[in-house]
């Protein structure tokens, strides 16, 4: 029910026939100030995620010490990939550059997108599978880079068990369509689900389910995602499928 609406009925009820013209013009008031609060928070939580994500990127990517020519490429190509506008673009390479300089807070860089985000877990994992797919894009993850994505994860209220699901869900989807029936393709179509193979058809299809509902490309978007970033969700919807269509022929369910 919309508040115009609302307020025009109480406005009946209290008032009669000026009643439900006053409480049409309260409602009508009320709906266009709540419209502009809300596409202001969503332009605040879009802006956050674009800066932040650049920024912890050029983090990760120092992680080992070194940001590689290759490391650099790898964030120019996610410009690309998110098909970033020149302002955008200008954006993410100075947030890339504050996040690999020495002084860079990344607790602080964190903190500030997780409390913009308000602990929305669809968004925070989407923003934790990008720095995934960024570090995972040279095919060499290193052991400090993969403690930082812990460190993140926590920071964001997610676990190591969360980092383990994505790394296995990107490794399901770079196999293409749904992987052969060896133990370690199956295995991790189980893990991206956040299962194990001990779990049975029905829980296999509530957790495909709830994933695919919960990482909804238009779900994600009307929580804040960038429109630039709408492509990786719908990657992660595709990596779902894989993982999902791998388990599915290995058991022989419909």
């Amino acid at each position: 029910m919309s508040l115009t609406f609302l307020f025009a009925l109480i406005g009946l009820f209290v008032g009669g026939f000026r009643g439900l013209v006053l409480g049409f013009l309260i409602g009508y008031a009320a709906s266009f100030v709540l419209k502009s609060v809300l596409v202001k928070k969503l332009a605040s939580v879009q802006g956050q995620f674009l800066e932040s994500t650049f920024a912890v990127m050029g983090a990760l990517c120092k992680a080992d010490g070194v940001v590689t020519r290759d490391e650099i490429a790898i964030a120019e190509a996610m410009f690309e990939r998110l098909h970033l506008s020149g302002e955008q673009r200008e954006i993410a390479k100075a947030a890339f550059n504050r996040g690999k300089s020495p002084g860079f807070d990344l607790d602080a860089e964190v903190g500030a997108f997780g409390r913009v985000v308000h602990g929305q877990r669809p968004l925070l994992v989407m923003f934790l599978q990008i720095q995934c797919s960024a570090i995972a894009g040279d095919g060499n993850v290193h052991p400090a880079e993969h403690q930082m994505l812990v460190r993140i994860a926590r920071l964001l209220g997610l676990s190591e068990a969360d980092v383990a699901q994505l790394e296995a869900l990107l490794r399901t989807g770079a196999r293409g369509g749904p992987s052969a029936r060896t133990q370690t393709n199956l295995d991790d179509a189980y893990a991206a689900l956040g299962l194990t193979s001990s779990a049975t058809d029905a829980e296999i299809k509530k957790a495909y389910r709830r994933l695919i509902s919960q990482n909804h490309p238009d779900k994600l978007a009307g929580k804040g995602l960038p429109e630039s970033m709408r492509e990786m969700a719908e990657e992660r919807t595709r990596e779902l499928n894989t993982a999902y269509e791998t388990i599915k022929n290995a058991r022989g369910f419909s």
